[in-house]
């Protein structure tokens, strides 16, 4: 019993740790699942944020950005964004407000995403959706079984497929809706404050004007008894 527990606790459990598909998986072609990613993110003034991502050959590596608003006296709602093959040369670059970046993988390993924040008075906030995209198998005509599996499989492919479309289309309408959203409430606060200014001024304005009468009336009296 000892020597069991031994063996179990001398054993290499990582590979059951290892959560990206495995390099050496034979049997061509089949389904290697799609990783993908969406969150907002704050890039400071003056500031580069990198990312990195794995993926396996041939697959189709997609990048969108959005810029929703931006802090501070910055100006320029641009961002610069970038993205590094695995032995470091650029594969694409963008410098735009809403940028979209997509490649065929043609190495394995971790590709770079860069991106730059070109003001220095002002945070630039991002939304990001990125990931990794593998095809099917291709659909041949067999007959028999192998047929109807093949059309099954194939089916599900386009099934998933569309499912994705769905998700970046549903992802870039949340990402607009929380630019709106900011510019909504923006939109409020300064027209809150300016209403609130707005009216001391005119409260200040009443008091000041009687007392510059006063002020008039009481000089003039003055001037006439002399």
């Amino acid at each position: 019993m000892r020597v069991l527990l031994l063996l179990l606790l001398s054993a290499d459990w990582s590979q059951a740790q290892k959560s990206e598909p495995g390099l050496g998986v034979s049997g061509g072609g089949g389904f290697r699942g799609a990783d993908r990613y969406d969150f907002a993110l704050v890039v400071p003034a003056a500031t580069q944020e990198c990312f990195w991502h794995f993926a396996h050959q041939s697959g189709n590596f997609y990048l969108d950005h959005m810029v929703q608003w931006v802090t501070g006296m910055a100006s320029d709602h641009r961002l610069a964004v970038r993205v590094l093959s695995p032995d470091g040369s650029l594969i694409s670059s963008s410098y735009q407000v809403i940028g979209q970046i997509h490649f065929e993988t043609q190495t394995t390993g971790f590709y770079q995403m860069c991106l730059g924040n070109q003001n220095r008075l002002g945070a630039v906030r991002v939304f990001l959706n990125f990931g990794v995209v593998y095809g099917g198998q291709e659909v041949t005509e067999v007959n028999g079984v192998n047929s109807s599996l093949l059309n099954i499989q194939g089916s599900v492919v386009r099934l998933q497929t569309a499912v994705f479309h769905i998700w970046r289309f549903y992802s870039h309408a949340r990402a607009r809706r929380g630019g709106d959203l900011h510019l909504l409430d923006s939109t409020r606060d300064y027209v809150s404050w300016w209403s609130l200014a707005q009216t001391l001024v005119i409260l200040t304005a009443g008091p000041l004007q009687l007392l510059f009468l006063r002020r008039l009336f009481i000089n003039h009296t003055h001037t006439t008894r002399c």
